[in-house]
């Protein structure tokens, strides 16, 4: 029965053919039907329509009476306004810096060079955030100029205006923002170098140094794949970055080591002796994670992530020229830089002294004394009380000096040891018991920054 349904198919097939060869023009498809073993079927459509592509393609032009623009007799149409941002240069003049921000105002200019207020704010100030806002002819409307204050928590604000009556200025003050940014990186060179990389502030940098000073030594003990990250404060007026806080955490693998710190101040419950006290003990300070204090009684450095230049140990006199003990460690430093007490004390001697030049010495407890230098300046008077990291001087190259350094020296009961042993060996201060639960809190949520920090990609911010 299948053989015949089969040839029964074929004969159609074939009637089909005939068919539409002899009527091209009058059938534009047909259906074969192909009955398959199995009871299955196959079902197969063919076009017998001219291909497309082949047809002919005709034009048609048509004229088109464009509408007319009505405008709504209440709508306030606004001139272009134009804004631009830059930092100042301690080179600029009244035209080179308007002509910079895209100004081209003569009245602008001479009010700038006249009046005394924007004179001082602007001209002859390096690296503070100015905005202009010009008109579609580059005409100045408004300028404004943000600095940071003197470290009390607010930031200044300059604003130059036009008005009908010609240019006015006005001088104003407002709180700095303080946010939360977080950064990584990686050390090819220097530290300096890889934060420079990651677009993180050098204050910043430095900090990272002195909180892991005391563990890694930021000078010799670097390694090219050492990683840091950092979550740290960025003060802001106007939603511009104007300086920089505290270092909130850290984060530092020193040759596989992996160190981590955060910032914890004990809180303080206002109207009690002993919450009084227990401020005036604990000034807040670095601790690792699980709680153990990174501060320690004395500073490694009295300056500020400073390359040695000379070490604890004999060589040749750079005056004398004779082999001698060197019995201290000198730093290198353009001279005019901060030096600071590495330790709480009383200031037992400050003047000339020999070939130390402008020297201080500062008495700790346990018959220690710390001595600083071939100073070009001493802040500091004998009696004086001074606390751990206060500016007692400035760099110099009074005495016996080649050239602008500093002399520094540990001595105990009269002996001179060497001052980067005895830094590191100095006890730290413990976390009081009663700070531990907040303390806890918080390393939970610094645990969860850093975390976020190091996930980012080496050598960013944000």
């Amino acid at each position: 029965m299948i053989n015949s349904l089969i040839g029964a198919g074929k004969v159609w097939l074939a009637a089909s053919s005939q068919i539409i060869h002899q009527h091209p023009k009058r059938i534009t498809a047909a259906i074969a039907v192909l009955l398959l073993s199995g009871g299955g079927g196959a079902y197969a459509v063919a076009s017998f329509a001219p291909d497309p592509g082949a047809l002919p393609v005709r034009d048609v032009l048509e004229q088109v009476q464009a509408l007319p623009i009505i405008v709504p007799a209440d709508l306030d149409l606004q001139a272009m306004q134009l804004f631009r941002s830059d930092v100042t240069r301690s080179t600029d003049t009244a035209d080179t810096l308007l002509k910079r921000l895209g100004v081209d105002d003569d009245q602008a200019a001479a009010f700038l060079r006249l009046d005394a207020t924007a004179r001082q704010a602007l001209l002859g100030r390096g690296g503070r955030h100015v905005t202009v806002e010009t008109s579609e002819r580059n005409r100045l409307l408004k300028l404004s100029v943000r600095w940071s204050g003197d470290d009390d928590g607010r930031f200044n604000r300059l604003v130059m205006e036009s008005t009908a009556q010609g240019f006015v200025s006005r001088l104003e003050s407002a709180p700095l923002t303080a946010t939360s940014r977080l950064a990584s990186g990686i050390i090819q060179s220097s530290l300096f170098a890889a934060t420079d990389d990651a677009q993180i502030p050098d204050a910043i940098a430095t900090q990272v140094a002195e909180i892991f000073a005391g563990d890694i030594d930021f000078h010799r003990a670097l390694r090219k794949g050492d990683r840091f990250s950092v979550v740290y404060e960025s003060l802001e007026g106007d939603g511009e970055a104007l300086g920089t806080g505290r270092v909130l955490s850290a984060e530092f693998v020193n040759n596989g080591k992996t160190l981590q710190a955060m910032w914890f101040q004990e809180p303080v419950q206002n109207g009690t002796a002993t919450a009084s006290a227990a401020s005036a003990r604990n000034k807040g300070g670095y601790y690792t994670l699980d709680g153990q204090s990174l501060r320690r009684a004395f500073l490694t450095s009295p300056l500020e992530f400073s390359r040695v230049t000379s070490g604890f140990k004999m060589r040749m006199h750079p005056i004398l020229k004779v082999m001698r003990a060197h019995q201290g460690v000198d730093y290198g430093a353009p001279s005019g830089t901060a030096v600071r007490s590495v330790g709480d004390g009383v200031v037992d001697f400050a003047g000339v002294q020999n070939g130390y030049g402008n020297v201080i010495i500062v008495q700790h407890r346990n018959n220690l004394k710390t001595v600083y230098a071939h100073l070009s300046r001493i802040n500091v008077r004998k009696g004086e009380s001074v606390s751990q990291s206060q500016h007692i001087g400035a760099v110099g190259a009074t005495g016996w000096s080649t050239g602008p350094h500093l002399h520094f020296e540990y001595r105990i009961n009269g002996v001179y040891h060497d001052p980067l042993t005895v830094a590191r060996g100095n006890e730290t201060v413990p976390l009081p018991a009663s700070a531990k639960p907040v303390f806890a809190r918080l390393a939970a949520e610094n645990r969860v920054a850093l975390a976020a920090a190091a996930s980012m990609q080496p050598g960013s911010a944000q």
